[in-house]
């Protein structure tokens, strides 16, 4: 506003003086300087171009000052509008385009007015005024309200200020700006009905009056609530203009080489630190001493953190600080405080060390208050207390116990394990001892005391095939080939070796001809004359029966299916025996053992040898015959063994009801023991062959579950997560679960129970 006004004023000053020079002269006859059609800059034009008899170079001086102004004017304006005028571009440029025709009009009337001798017509004057006229005026309408300076001239003063004051601010003129009644909710609403733009209104609070958006605006406001730009003729995804010419030019860096003086060290630097260090030699630099702190005391502090407490060796130990004095030692304390009779008498009864040792008084003033009668004894005791009591340092961990505990992951997403019993096979009349599972996944056999041995079809819970050896048996498994289905079976002092006649022709021709003997064998030990086992012929089962000297506890087949193991516990020497089925021949390896043996396994996929005694598990190597390692149970007495398919981890299960898993690539003792689980005897431990899983049962009528994961990682320990408790089976003279095993390709689990039913649990 200030250069308009500035640019108005000196258009007005040129004029008059052209004007006046002109009238001077005699050549501006027949005009009125009064009429206010004429304009300035049509007079200005037409002298330029008539030529008055001034001087040229003033004259030409002064019209290129005014024709610089009046740009710089329009320039401004320009700017302005740019700026803040909220009406789109489009009507700027016609507004230009308008200015331009109309000056173009004005030059080509003042040509033609040289041309006729400087006589004007006045109907071209009035129309050339009243059409710059309407341009100015259009122009003026064109410019936006953010030229216009704000009404309120309070800067960025807070408006809180004025809240109670009956104005808001001043004007440019210093006057003050008067509050307007603000009207109430329900003449709003009324106005609001009557108005149709009333929506397009906001409240300035500022200069407290309402400004009505343009539709320009609202389309802006529109647009940046859809996420757009505010002006739609912006391109937001414009192509990127790469200004950089990349063609025919050198690195953008300098490749010039180092100078030198950035490898010499500088001279006037080394002058410098050599001044620096004569000014502190003689005294002329010296530096702050540091401040001496005062020897104050905590008064009310920890003497702890006192520097005179810091001692050289022992570490101080503060005296624990005598109680505050609380509300109910006060004079006058308030009345609830304040024990009634009844409670006093109460005192006497208890105890001395749970008996309150001040009884609160109230008392008028503190004049009242006499001494205190136990001052001087209280006193002493804190004394003697400081010079008797000895102080020792307890270090404590505040830790949450909720932290100690390991982040497991959800049960959800260990699925699939057994947790729900689906099918019961029912038919033993004595307790299941022993249950083992077709490498086929279809056959389950099962051993009872009550001297019988059973296949059942695992789908359909049937019983296809029954034996009954006269004697309780031990131990029932499967050959782990699945063409060859026989069955080991542990009875008393005798194997036998059964065909199960589940295989298809050639098969079973191959069976018959494995389990033909001819006569009977009599193995010898190396220098002994004592035979190891008879191979003889048993044709009421149509099976071969291996003859011990001791009662059979346990057997295990190789994963080749033709060696197995049998366990005699009391057979010393012969306590672990070796069987070949193809040669029928029997050998003792082992002619010392370190502990009675309770049972031996093969490994899965090595050849090597674990044999269990009741507190030690032995690693032997079938190939260079010694012990590789010795895996210390730390348990009272071993019951089972397990092995995992890996072939690197051990689990064994005790009769205390513990577990230890075994990491042999770690350490020769157990990774994890797993206690508090079962309650009685645990009887038996197994691993699944294809599903991270591994279970356990107890003579307590339950079986656990758990979530075994080996990682192929060495530098990872595997994760185990206890999943499910099975229950359902009844005790029977103590005993519950006397064997578990789990399906071969499923991850189904078959528990035997002392009342003589095996159960089926299925995810």
């Amino acid at each position: 506003m200030g250069k308009s006004q500035k640019s108005s004023k000196e258009v007005d000053e040129l004029s008059k003086e052209i004007s006046r020079d002109v009238t001077a002269n005699g050549s501006t006859e027949g005009i009125n300087e009064k009429d206010d059609r004429f304009q300035p800059s049509d007079l200005v034009d037409s002298l330029e171009d008539e030529g008055s008899p001034y001087d040229s170079g003033e004259d030409d001086q002064d019209a290129s000052d005014y024709k610089s102004h009046s740009n710089a004017e329009e320039s401004d304006s320009s700017e302005d509008e740019v700026q803040g005028s909220p009406y789109d571009s489009g009507e700027d440029d016609q507004d230009a385009s308008d200015y331009k025709s109309l000056r173009s009009a004005e030059e080509s009337d003042s040509s033609e007015d040289e041309v006729q001798g400087f006589s004007y017509d006045s109907g071209e004057d009035d129309q050339d005024a009243s059409d710059y006229k309407s341009h100015r005026s259009a122009e003026e309408s064109d410019s936006s309200e953010d030229e216009v300076p704000s009404r309120n001239t309070v800067g960025d003063v807070p408006l809180e200020w004025y809240k109670e004051e009956e104005h808001i601010g001043y004007d440019i003129t210093g006057k003050k700006i008067k509050k307007r009644a603000r009207k109430d909710r329900i003449e709003s609403f009324l106005a609001g009905v009557d108005d149709a733009k009333n929506w397009r209104k906001i409240y300035d609070d500022y200069n407290d009056e309402e400004v009505e958006l343009t539709k320009e605006e609202v389309k802006m406001i529109h647009r940046m609530l859809r996420g757009k730009t505010p002006h739609a003729g912006v391109d937001p995804y414009a192509p990127y203009v790469d200004w950089f010419e990349w063609e025919d030019k050198g690195h953008p860096l300098s490749n010039a080489p180092e100078p030198k003086r950035r490898f010499i060290p500088s001279k006037w630097e080394q002058k410098k630190v050599v001044r620096y260090i004569r000014a502190i030699r003689k005294g002329f630099l010296k530096f702050d001493k540091p401040k001496e702190e005062p020897h104050v005391y905590l008064l009310w502090g920890d003497d702890s953190t006192a520097a005179e407490n810091k001692r050289h060796g022992l570490s101080y130990i503060p005296a624990p600080k005598p109680k505050l004095a609380g509300h109910e030692e006060s004079y006058n304390p308030s009345v609830e405080f304040i024990p009634t009779q009844e409670e006093i008498n109460s005192y006497q009864l208890m105890l001395e060390e749970d008996r309150p040792k001040f009884i609160p008084r109230r008392f008028e003033s503190l004049r009242n208050v006499p001494a205190y009668e136990n001052a001087i004894k209280e006193t002493f005791d804190r004394c003697l207390d400081l010079y008797l009591c000895p102080r020792t340092r307890k270090k404590r961990i505040n830790i949450d116990p909720e932290s100690l505990k390991p982040k497991l992951p959800s049960l959800k997403d260990l699925r699939p394990y057994p947790s729900t019993c689906y099918l019961e096979y029912r038919g033993h009349t004595g307790p299941v001892k022993t249950i083992s599972i077709d490498i086929s996944g279809q056959w389950m056999a099962s051993g009872s005391s009550d001297g019988t041995v059973r296949v059942w079809e695992i789908e359909t819970s049937r019983c296809i095939k029954v034996w009954d050896v006269g004697e309780a048996v031990n131990h029932v498994t499967w050959n782990p080939l699945p063409e060859l289905p026989i069955l080991s079976i542990s009875v008393g002092r005798d194997v036998l070796i059964l065909d199960t006649r589940l295989a298809n022709a050639e098969n079973q021709a191959r069976v018959k001809e494995l389990l033909h003997v001819e006569e009977s064998l009599l193995e010898e030990d190396e220098g002994n004359t004592t035979p190891v086992v008879r191979w003889v012929r048993d044709d009421k089962y149509d099976a071969i029966r291996l003859k011990h000297l001791k009662a059979v506890t346990t057997i295990d087949w190789h994963r080749k299916g033709d060696y197995f193991t049998t366990v005699v516990p009391s057979g010393h020497t012969r306590a672990i025996l070796m069987h070949q089925l193809s040669k029928k021949h029997t050998h003792s390896p082992f002619q010392k053992l370190r502990g009675l043996p309770v049972t031996a396994v093969f490994h899965p996929t090595r050849s090597m040898f674990f044999i269990s005694t009741k507190t030690h598990v032995w690693v032997y190597d079938l190939l260079k015959q010694k012990v590789v390692k010795k895996l210390e149970t730390g348990l009272q007495e071993v019951s089972s063994i397990s092995i995992h398919p890996g072939g690197d981890n051990v689990i064994v299960g005790s009769k205390e009801g513990k577990m230890c898993w075994f990491d042999m690539d770690l350490s020769s003792k157990p990774y994890k023991t797993l206690t508090s689980h079962h309650m009685k005897d645990i009887t038996n431990v197994a691993f699944h062959r294809l599903y991270p899983l591994f279970a356990s049962s107890s003579e307590d009528c339950t079986a656990y579950v758990f979530h075994g994961m080996v990682y192929s990682d060495l530098n990872q320990n595997p994760l185990i997560v206890p999943l499910k408790i099975l229950r359902g089976h009844n005790s029977s003279k103590g005993r519950g679960v006397l064997d578990c095993k789990f399906h071969p390709r499923q991850p189904w689990l078959f528990t035997a129970g002392a009342d003589s039913i095996i159960k089926l649990y299925c995810h």
